[in-house]
Parts: C-alpha cells; sequence; structure tokens
C-alpha cells in the first residue's frame, strides 16, 4: 500500500492557478516544515513578504523571482533557495508552477 501524504505520481494533476494569487496545493505539513505546490496564471503575482527558509523549484513556466530586492529569472528546473527572513516574490510571465518547501519557524515567531 503506498502512503498518498508521501508519493505523488503527477503533480499536474494537483496544481492550481490563478491570477489573484497563488492557489496553494499543500503536500506535507508538519512541525517546522511545509511542502506546497503553487500555480500562478499568466501575469499572476506573490508580492514580496518576510518568510521563513525557503526552497523554490520551479516546474513550468517563466517569469522572475525576487529575493532581498535582487530578481532572478524563473523557468522550468530553476531552483532558489531564499534565506530565513528573507522578503521574495514572485511574477509569473507565462503560467508558472513551483514546488516550495519551507524550513524553521514562521517569521513572526519567536525562537
Amino acid at each position: 500500500m503506498m502512503d498518498d501524504s508521501i508519493y505523488f505520481p503527477d503533480w499536474r494533476r494537483l496544481v492550481r492557478y490563478s491570477t489573484d494569487g497563488p492557489e496553494m496545493t499543500i503536500l506535507n505539513e508538519g512541525p517546522g516544515h511545509k511542502v506546497l505546490l503553487a500555480g500562478l496564471e499568466a501575469g499572476g503575482r506573490i508580492p514580496p513578504h518576510p518568510e521563513r527558509l525557503g526552497l523554490y523549484h520551479v516546474l513550468e513556466g517563466t517569469g522572475f523571482m525576487t529575493v532581498d530586492g535582487a530578481r532572478y529569472p524563473l523557468s522550468p528546473g530553476v531552483t532558489v533557495i531564499a534565506p530565513a527572513g528573507s522578503s521574495r516574490g514572485i511574477e509569473a510571465e507565462t503560467r508558472l508552477a513551483f514546488m516550495a518547501v519551507r524550513v524553521g519557524p514562521e517569521p513572526d515567531s519567536t525562537p
């Protein structure tokens, strides 16, 4: 028997897209971590915001990610690691899907 909380054979069936901000599908969550899929339609964006340590891996589409003011081009296969507490945002040029892994306490949490 396969555990559907750890095995995801096709991310395309799980991702959802929106122009009003990311549509998130949480794959796994626990104390100190969250793993999710997110989709943005062309023109969609996530405004810059502080967040815990984050690893973002682009699955499809193109756009830009800003981390503490530095702008990075996104395309399939790109991985961006944003340090804990850094401000980050995403702009989608085309339909964009990515996986995000967030680790550590929330930025507003005390250690």
